[in-house]
């Protein structure tokens, strides 16, 4: 083979003697939505293993307070491990800093989400559709375009998604849609930037007890969560860290790219 066809060809990605989350020690994760709920646990568990963590957030006092309970889970004396970079994480200026803060980084996790134009089918309006397209894939796309640009051969990104993309109910056709075309993106961006040996993934959540969760109508004490989580075949809704966890999984494991896993309980079966 010339030398010129030998350079043409990419190197296999990085191989991991141990593909466990330990081996994240070290790594740099910038996570798009860690300053609550399962981008925050992620984040917690991720400096318990020893890994430098990049939290993005829009507002900044619970972004202050995310980034001392993640850096708390760490080493002491490591302050600069943890960072937090204040605004939306679609937009552009925001995921620069981001990027350019962290110096190097290794994998990108985005969890940012919320209730995006719920309703009956012929009560949605125009705007709600295109504000609900634009701040969900359209948030995605700027990380995963930003990711694109900076992550090294072996770096993973890593989409959520939800459970009822698999199982809708009546009144959520945007949010689902949204949902349904971050699973789609996953797979084609893993074919897109396999050359660059960058993995992407997504997990499929089920109810998972976060504060997001408990925005919701009739969820706001323990005893409803209780109550609404029996009906899972396990019996109760997961919690932060079961759903990160998750995550973590995908970025440790080097041979793993255009999967959507399924962390929800059993949901999906009921």
């Amino acid at each position: 083979m010339s030398t010129d066809a030998a350079a043409a060809t990419p190197a296999p990605v990085p191989a991991t003697a141990v593909p466990l989350p330990e081996s994240l020690a070290g790594a740099t994760v910038l996570i798009a939505g860690g300053s609550s709920g399962i981008g925050l646990a992620a984040g917690t568990l991720l400096r318990r293993v020893g890994a430098r963590v990049v939290l993005v957030g829009r507002d900044p006092d619970r972004l202050a307070s995310a980034a001392e309970r993640v850096r708390e889970a760490g080493p002491a004396g490591e302050d600069d491990a943890v960072l937090g970079v204040a605004g939306d994480a679609g937009d552009e200026r925001t995921l620069t800093d981001a990027f350019d803060a962290a110096g190097r980084v290794d994998h990108v996790y985005v969890t940012a989400g919320g209730h995006a134009a719920p309703g009956p089918l012929g009560e949605l309006s125009d705007e709600g559709i295109r504000g609900a397209v634009a701040g969900g894939v359209g948030r995605t796309f700027a990380v995963a375009r930003a990711a694109a640009k900076r992550l090294p051969a072996g770096g993973s990104l890593t989409l959520s998604s939800g459970v009822l993309v698999a199982r809708p109910v009546p009144g959520l056709s945007v949010t689902l849609a949204a949902g349904g075309a971050g699973e789609a993106l996953t797979r084609a961006l893993a074919v897109e930037l396999a050359p660059a040996r960058q993995r992407v993934n997504a997990v499929r959540y089920g109810a998972i007890d976060t504060p997001l969760m408990r925005s919701l109508p009739g969820l706001q004490t323990d005893e409803a969560v209780a109550a609404a989580g029996a009906s899972v075949p396990l019996g109760r809704y997961g919690t932060p860290e079961e759903a990160a966890a998750a995550a973590l999984f995908l970025m440790a494991n080097p041979y793993i790219t255009g999967q959507i896993i399924t962390v929800d309980g059993g949901h999906v079966l009921s």
